[in-house]
């Protein structure tokens, strides 16, 4: 009988990954950042590798390409393309791969592009490199992949330069680059997490249909389980740089068997019902129009309330005016036209013409916590600047403040003297919360403050932040482009569209059909977990996203 035909084509087997780290004032350590994983990838199947920050993905992911990042060296285990090793190939046997049978789509396509060439001659490069196709041909190529992407005028869109095209757009032309060659394998890194959830749909459904198109595996990574559900075949859940859970699609979502699997698959359940007196106004903008040096208006006639002890969550994709209007709000860009009020007083429109008082009421916490905080400052001085600032308080009394708070935000007063490098991503976010709450702020102003976490991380600050609300009265604007987000915390909700107040009102009935277009397109373009959901939405949206 004959043996069995082996269909992998990729068979990674006991891998493990080094690094060394250099703590200051002790010897070099070694770090495990990937313990003994295996797994198989059929040719032209999808397979997704899922978890937090840290868990191992990328690391994997690029050790289909014989390659350690950031000093990271592949110690131990095999990674079999064809039933070849390719960790013992050599460097120059590993140049033959790379960019050939193995390709790789980075997560921010704006900083893997050359902006001094052009976009066609940068998608065709691999393939004459490794002399694949000719430069007619590889032009062919390239004008198929634009089709099959949904490119606009694929005939002249490799004229463009990178920042000519939108950053949908540049995520699809750097699949293209990655497919034209005709490789075996492609891994995907993260490549939708830096875009806007409407364009984010549209550049999955066009990767989707690529793979399909042209038979190519993939390794998917990402931290959102609701976005590989639509296109893995089998899933991988990793943390710590170790294997959870590994099974098809299906099971993963629907029977998972671990833990931090259904924590996974339920991270978006935090929901909370609006408020039902939002009659006690705390902030009016009334016929608020602002713009930047060359004249055009960045917001254009906005009018919203906020009541207090509530949330405002203000919508909708990049460009639409949203950080512009919090801007607006603080004083850091005085509007042109219209008014904003405070407990029924006008505040003055700059920043420089607020008193002392004016300044503490309103305070904010930023999308990057990494570059909102002083790298040189420990979390005591960082939470003790508006304490000391604004009340005058030092030494003893400022640092039991600081205690306070940190308990107030639940890490605890054995973070004191760390400094922001030392903290977790979700703890520097939580540190950035505990300095806005320092002033003792009637309105805090958050700017996509999860967008950067992963989904359990973002879990936990969501939950923090409604605690907050309850023990201090505080209100807030969340300013997101996830709806989910909105489900979970908004009282009431505004929809903005360039510029443009689109939808306003309390929670259930801006969320509430009918809706106008771009609501419809932004309602429906948040991942769920369900299998085909991406096909089903395609079908029924009414608009195409910005992005694209």
């Amino acid at each position: 009988m004959p043996e069995p035909e082996n269909t992998n084509l990729l068979s990674v087997r006991n891998l493990k990954i080094e690094a060394t780290s250099y703590p200051p004032g002790e010897p070099p350590k070694t770090v495990t950042l990937v313990e003994n994983v295996s797994f198989d990838l059929e040719k032209g199947k999808v397979l997704g590798l899922i978890g937090e920050s840290g868990a191992g993905k990328s690391t994997i992911g690029l050790s289909a390409l014989a390659y350690g990042r950031g000093g990271a060296s592949i110690t131990g285990g095999q990674v079999l393309l064809n039933g070849q090793d390719i960790l013992t190939l050599g460097r120059n046997g590993i140049r033959t791969i790379r960019g050939a049978k193995v390709c790789y789509v980075a997560q921010s396509a704006a900083a893997a592009f050359n902006p001094a060439h052009r976009l066609g001659e940068q998608v065709i490069e691999a393939s004459l490199r490794h002399g694949i196709l000719s430069k007619d041909d590889a032009k062919k190529r390239a004008l198929y992949l634009f089709t099959v992407l949904g490119l606009p005028s694929p005939e002249t869109f490799g004229e463009r330069y990178p920042h000519q095209v939108s950053g949908g757009q540049l995520q699809r032309a750097m699949t293209a680059m990655a497919l034209c060659p005709n490789p075996e394998l492609i891994v995907f890194d993260e490549p939708t997490t830096a875009l806007d959830v409407t364009t984010q749909i549209d550049v999955l459904a066009a990767i989707k249909h690529a793979i399909e198109e042209t038979n190519t595996a993939a390794l998917y990574i990402t931290h959102d389980l609701a976005v590989v559900a639509q296109i893995s075949d089998d899933i991988m859940v990793l943390r710590h740089g170790k294997t959870i859970e590994y099974g098809t699609t299906k099971q993963i979502i629907e029977a998972p068997n671990e833990e931090y699997t259904r924590a996974l698959v339920n991270v978006r359940q935090t929901k909370r019902e609006e408020a039902i007196d939002q009659s006690d106004t705390l902030l009016k903008i009334d016929n608020v129009s602002a713009g930047y040096g060359n004249g055009f208006k960045v917001l254009d006639n906005v009018s919203l309330h906020l009541p207090k002890g509530q949330t405002l969550a203000i919508v909708g994709e990049s460009g639409s005016g949203k950080s512009t209007l919090a801007r607006v709000i603080t004083g850091l860009l005085p509007p042109s036209e219209g008014t904003i009020s405070f407990e029924g007083k006008e505040l003055p429109k700059a920043l420089k013409s607020r008193t002392k008082d004016e300044l503490r009421r309103v305070q904010m916490i930023y999308q990057m916590a990494d570059t909102a905080m002083n790298p040189r400052q420990t979390v005591r001085d960082i939470i003790g600047r508006p304490i000391s600032f604004y009340f005058g308080l030092h030494g003893a009394q400022k640092t039991e403040r600081v205690k306070d708070l940190l308990d107030q935000i639940e890490m605890g007063s054995r973070f004191l003297d760390r400094y922001p490098a030392e903290l977790s991503g979700g703890q520097k976010q939580r540190v950035a919360i505990a300095r806005a709450l320092a002033a003792k702020p009637e309105l805090i102003l958050c700017d996509e403050p999860t967008s950067a976490l992963d989904p359990l991380v973002a879990e936990g600050i969501l939950n923090l932040l409604l605690k907050l609300q309850e023990e201090t009265a505080v209100s807030y604007v969340f300013i997101t482009h996830d709806i989910a987000i909105v489900r979970a915390i908004a009282d009431s909700v505004a929809v903005m569209h360039r510029g443009r107040l689109v939808r306003f009102g309390p929670k259930s009935k801006v969320l509430s059909p009918p809706f106008d277009d771009y609501t419809d397109l932004l309602l429906k373009s948040v991942p769920e977990m369900e299998i085909g959901w991406l096909e089903k939405v395609l079908k029924t949206r009414r608009m195409e996203s910005a992005g694209n």
